[in-house]
């Protein structure tokens, strides 16, 4: 279970917990000092009246578990509908153990509906199976149980500072700075375990990347990228935000690996300003702070790239009056032992989901054998204005020769030209981050299908095509049946594979919360034809 909290002072009271919005269910496991009862609550005020409550424990007769709802101060009336499923109850070492799930939503009235918004957690417990008055034994926590960010308290507050200096930003509607840099030298490895945006001026700053170089990058630069040359060759993603993200901590157990043998190693903070006035003379300082720490986690953070690769040679248009057009990127994790060896399963617990201004929905299916076995990003209603790195809520886990699938849905009906995959936010993108552990020295796995071959077909796209539905609908056809292009890059090398497929993506389930918790998932696939054409694509920088 990725998120722990105590929730008492002295630690004797610990709350573990995971959940999967695709199944709609939530897991807990509450650990607490002492072998007599335990209880654990859901309230609407920190108090007990009107409180979602179970009570549990391991007695001379077994194990008991009971859903119940309190109506006062007093004991709490066991529910006419049991919502909540027992896991596992044991005792050890003088500490109860209690595994339990429900539905996230509220089956019943005496449920307590759980959201994304911060939720009073309650407990209590006895030091005998006999379940009476707690006494001092009880408390309240407020915890935001599906939008979780930990709070490091740490007695040296140190932070490496990525930021431009007072850059002059251009009248002109799309500008990429990129500024190289080295840190100060850090002897020993150290761990970042917060990235906290410095943004000066929220209505242009869009997006800010920061990578890592190659190691034979050894001298600085601050100026324009994308500007008509390649920039310089630094993709391995180290930290991520785009407009309407905030602080982002990483869990407990995981960070992100600066110094030590690496502390030669410069990075490069790309920043997009948007300035569709055209406003002259505005000077900014963005960037990211990332605070690290000497105490180092049990695991190195990576950084996987994923979705669908940008290219000047890419003949790829989204056609205007589209009320639903997809695009796709894949990566076959097949290919991983040409750069590592052995490939360790990768463990993804966070996903940061990139389009621009077109885009609806954003959706990374996770296959294994051919077929499509879970979601690793979800997003039905993308907002632009909202993109955040995004806890997944359990461990998401990526073997060697599974496949990924980035999907992104844009919408054009209010447009009347073509719209192409490109940097300025009127362009579109379709990227999907994933965060993940034990780090590999793979950066990117993305794709492009072969466009090329559509100059042999009848369908065309240019400036003036005006599309009516039956023509976008043959034109997204030939699209998914084109073969996909890969490319996997580490920090020094990429390597471009022909005849990549785009395989069937399940329909978002559909949850409907039950008293038993067995949550029906409801799946109608379609298909998608792929053909084999090859193409050797030329490498041109991402993003």
């Amino acid at each position: 279970m990725p998120f722990t909290v105590y929730l008492d002072q002295d630690h004797l009271v610990c709350l573990k917990w995971r959940f999967d919005h695709l199944q709609g269910n939530i897991a807990f496991k509450l650990i607490v000092n002492t072998t007599g009862w335990v209880g654990f609550g859901l309230s609407p005020n920190g108090g007990m009246k009107g409180s979602d409550i179970v009570i549990g424990g391991l007695g001379p007769s077994g194990s008991y578990f009971t859903d119940r709802y309190a109506t006062g101060n007093s004991v709490p009336l066991v529910d006419t509908q049991q919502s909540y499923t027992l896991l596992s109850l044991n005792e050890t070492q003088g500490q109860t153990i209690m595994t339990f799930q429900r539905s996230i939503q509220a089956c019943d009235d005496q449920d307590f509906h759980i959201t994304a918004q911060p939720i009073k957690l309650i407990y209590a417990y006895g030091t005998t199976d006999e379940i009476t008055y707690h006494g001092a034994r009880r408390g309240t926590k407020e915890v935001n149980l599906l939008n979780y960010m930990p709070r490091t308290s740490l007695p040296n507050l140190n932070y490496l500072s990525a930021t431009v200096d007072n850059i002059t930003i251009p009248p002109i509607h799309t500008y990429y700075h990129c500024k190289v840099m080295n840190f100060p030298n850090l002897n020993t490895k150290h761990h970042i375990y917060q990235i906290e945006p410095v943004i000066e001026h929220h209505d242009i700053v869009r997006h800010m990347l920061l990578y890592s170089c190659p190691s034979f990058v050894t001298q600085p630069r601050d100026k324009p990228c994308y500007m008509g040359d390649m920039g310089d060759p630094c993709f391995g993603v180290v930290a991520a935000w785009a407009v309407g993200g905030g602080v982002f901590e990483l869990p407990e157990n995981v960070g992100i690996p600066v110094g030590g043998g690496d502390s030669d190693t410069y990075y490069r903070l790309e920043i997009h300003y948007n300035n569709p006035n055209l406003v002259a003379g505005k000077t900014d300082s963005s960037g990211l702070r990332l605070h690290y720490t000497a105490q180092l986690r049990q695991h190195d953070v990576g950084i996987l790239s994923t979705g669908l690769l940008l290219s000047d040679h890419m003949e790829y248009r989204i056609p205007p009056n589209a009320p639903q057009f997809h695009t796709y990127g894949i990566c076959n994790t097949t290919l991983f032992p040409q750069f590592v060896n052995p490939v360790p399963d990768l463990q993804v617990f966070a996903v940061m989901l990139h389009t621009h201004l077109a885009g609806r929905k954003v959706r990374v299916g996770h296959y294994r054998n051919g077929q499509q076995i879970d979601f690793l990003g979800l997003d039905e209603n993308y907002n632009f204005e909202i993109q955040q790195i995004v806890s997944l809520g359990n461990i998401k886990n990526i073997k060697q020769d599974d496949e990924l699938a980035v999907e992104c849905t844009y919408s054009t009906v209010n447009r009347t030209g073509i719209t192409k995959m490109g940097l300025a936010t009127t362009d579109e993108m379709c990227l999907a981050f994933l965060f993940y552990y034990p780090a590999i020295k793979i950066t990117s796995c993305i794709s492009h299908p072969n466009t090329m071959s559509l100059s042999n077909t009848s369908y065309q796209m240019s400036e003036e095509t005006t599309s009516d539905l039956d023509e976008i609908a043959e034109y997204q056809s030939l699209l998914n049946s084109l073969p996909q292009i890969q490319l996997i890059s580490d920090d020094h090398n990429f390597t471009f594979y022909e005849n990549g497929i785009i395989r069937e993506m399940m329909k978002t389930p559909t949850v409907t919360c039950q008293s038993n918790n067995a949550l029906s998932r409801l799946y109608t696939p379609w298909t998608m034809n792929p053909a084999g054409i090859m193409l050797l694509l030329l490498w041109i920088a991402i993003m």
